[in-house]
């Protein structure tokens, strides 16, 4: 019997990935969110290397809790500069530990310069998870992922 290779974040990823700079405001974040129908985006230099991320969240956050419009807010007030990304070349089981250890659902896919070339979700994931035994990507492992993600940290407050 022959031993299939790794699946690895490559095989998985979206690589079409839009992202914007630092300087961009937060209306031109948002518009490539709606553009896209994505709930993030990675921030890059003009080299490309990821300095972080700017989701959905941050947008509404910082536009319903700042008196500015968005239009002149920046990116890089708001943004999230603690990136964890992973490699195109990891095995998707190393992305999706990273996931679960960090309690997000995407992650920046790099290349070996450091430089973005895709995004990795758990959507990307969940189409590839099976249930049955020996599968590559065993369903109950991205369910232990998606709980990790979805558990309180006990920082909620309610209303």
């Amino acid at each position: 019997m022959q031993r299939r290779e790794a699946m690895t974040v490559k095989d998985l990823m979206t690589s079409d990935v839009k992202s914007c700079d630092p300087e961009t405001d937060l209306a031109t974040a948002a518009k490539i969110m709606w553009d896209c129908d994505c709930g993030i985006v990675p921030v890059v230099n003009a080299e490309q290397r990821v300095l972080g991320l700017i989701t959905d969240r941050d947008v509404c956050i910082a536009a319903a809790t700042r008196a500015m419009i968005p239009a002149n807010i920046r990116v890089r007030e708001v943004m999230s500069g603690d990136v964890h990304a992973c490699s195109q070349d990891d095995d998707v089981r190393t992305a999706l530990n990273t996931l679960k250890e960090r309690r997000v659902r995407r992650l920046p896919v790099v290349d070996q310069q450091n430089r973005l070339v895709g995004i990795i979700s758990m959507n990307d994931l969940v189409a590839r998870a099976e249930c049955r035994r020996g599968a590559e990507l065993p369903g109950e492992e991205f369910l232990e992922t998606l709980k990790a993600i979805c558990e309180h940290s006990g920082r909620a407050v309610t209303a």
